[in-house]
């Protein structure tokens, strides 16, 4: 007897699958069932490339889904990123406003701003809460050149990224930068909580950063006072501030958070792993911070984290400059008291005696309740001997801020807006003020930068130190007096309180 043959395997090309294909002959059952050779062929066929292509589709989500932790798309890792840096200050003092020739001084804002754009090569990407740098205004001059510089870039083909929550249709400049080839990312902020975008930073060609409080305004060139910092040649620096952009990129146009975060959106460096770098030759640790917790992926850095951090490094002194310090939230017309950043100067005044300054600005919109908890920190120091608490008010209109706009002749009135706080060891540079809502709901970001020798000659921390004391010591800055609150609050309080203030020139 002949032993059994081998069972033959054919194999075909199927060009509709572009794969080839191996089909097993019918055994002895098929063909007493009546099955055929051709369609058992078939059928199989079918099955195994069933499996395939489920296989194929298993393997695509799986790396899909797994991110490679430490690189970027662009190959900028913590092992081949640049932390030898170079940085300066930026700063937009209104015309008319004067200091001694002894104070400090730094590059212009518009001047940095335009430094950046010179430098851009290959990328800008630009996160700002206003887009509006074309007016009528004297002023305004230093906005429209800025404007077409943006567009100048954008006709030669530099890749210009924008994120905003305004519309293209609802602004001009966006509008033109878009027709000319600029791509506008458009975050939805009152579908995710009813907040607002109010991040200002810039990174360019992926080596240049500025974080402060200016935003694409023409006022911010021009009546508004604006603080700000441009950090170049960085590209660890940019390693972790890029992905703070590329999540708000990934929310383009969405009207939901996604469930969870891509791991490359996760925080790089943080208050226990913060990147070393040398800053104008100053060796220094710095990461940066985002809000609201919304936002904020696995390792990033709360901006009210990065504010406590700063606080409670703190050995000597703790200034704060701030357009507005108003710590409550402000929930469908109800009120309630935002106890962490207030709470947290108390703690340092009283059980550390940690000597705090409080530079808060002044105009006709201050809400009055400023001067209530301003107040109530001061009285906490009243019989505590180590308690160092002082405040004053910048007023850059010079008591003239109570008049209405129509009184004063069309003119626009001058605003301190700076948003950082300088310790002896730490500066935070952020783009919030101090108030509830802004943290709880607005989408924000803060750069921490901390220096042992902060005494150093080429110090950043030593030099905001002294723009800090350069205005708080300029006739600008009023302190209070425990007297009533200005004429031009009567209209905001029902009633008057047994505990006012106002403001007076310091002697």
């Amino acid at each position: 007897m002949l032993p059994p043959s081998p069972v033959p395997l054919s194999f075909f090309y199927d060009e509709s699958t572009a794969l080839f294909q191996y089909c097993m002959p019918p055994s002895a059952i098929d063909v007493l069932y009546g099955t055929s050779k051709e369609d058992m062929s078939q059928q199989r066929c079918i099955v195994i490339f069933a499996l395939v292509c489920c296989f194929a589709i298993l393997v695509a989500l799986i790396f899909s889904a797994v991110d490679i932790m430490g690189e970027d798309e662009d190959g900028l890792s913590e092992k081949n990123c640049q932390n030898n840096c170079r940085v300066a200050l930026v700063e937009n003092i209104p015309e008319g406003i004067n200091y001694s020739d002894s104070a400090p001084s730094h590059l212009s804002l518009f001047q940095g701003w335009m430094n950046l754009l010179n430098m851009a090569e290959k990328s800008v990407d630009i996160v700002s809460s206003q887009w509006d740098l074309n007016h009528s205004h004297p002023s305004a001059c230093q906005g429209q050149r800025l404007f077409e510089k943006l567009l100048e870039l954008a006709s030669r083909n530099i890749e210009i990224k924008l994120v905003s929550d305004i519309l293209p249709v609802e602004s001009k400049v966006l509008n033109d930068l878009k027709t000319k080839g600029a791509e506008v990312l458009y975050m939805n902020m009152s579908a995710y909580n009813e907040g607002r975008l109010q991040s200002s930073f810039w990174i360019v060609d992926k080596q240049h950063v500025y974080i402060g409080s200016a935003s694409l305004d023409w006022r911010s060139l021009g009546q508004m006072k604006e603080l700000g910092i441009i950090v170049y040649n960085c590209s660890c620096l940019v390693l972790d501030l890029q992905r703070i952009f590329a999540l708000y990129s990934s929310l383009k146009y969405k009207n939901k958070i996604p469930p969870s975060w891509s791991k490359r959106l996760y925080g790089v460096y943080d208050t226990q792993n913060k990147l070393t770098l040398q800053l104008n030759e100053t060796k220094s640790e710095a990461f940066v911070s985002n809000s609201p917790k919304l936002f904020c992926p696995k390792d990033r850095v709360l901006d009210i984290e990065a504010i406590y951090n700063v606080i409670d490094d703190a050995k000597q002194f703790v200034y704060i400059a701030v357009m507005d310090y108003l710590p409550i939230v402000i929930d469908t017309n109800a009120k309630r008291y935002w106890p962490y950043l207030d709470g947290k100067i108390r703690e340092a005044l009283v059980l550390r005696s940690i000597k705090v300054r409080l530079l808060i600005s002044f105009s006709r919109d201050t809400d009055p309740l400023t001067f209530n908890f301003v107040s109530s920190l001061k009285a906490i120091c009243t019989e505590v001997p180590s308690c160092s608490l002082k405040v004053k008010f910048f007023d850059l209109e010079e008591e003239s801020a109570c008049f209405l706009k129509e009184q004063k002749n069309a003119s626009l009135p001058k605003l301190n807006r700076n948003k950082y706080m300088v310790t002896d060891g730490a500066a935070y540079i952020g783009n919030f003020d101090w108030v509830g809502n802004a943290f709880t709901q607005n989408a924000g970001a803060g750069l921490v930068i901390n220096q042992a020798d902060a005494g150093n000659s080429t110090s950043i921390i030593k030099q905001l130190k002294a723009v800090f004391e350069r205005d708080w010591y300029s006739h600008y800055a009023k302190s209070l007096q425990p007297t009533k609150i200005p004429n031009c609050f009567n209209y905001k309080l029902n009633k008057a309180t047994s505990n006012k203030t106002v403001m007076s020139n310091v002697n």
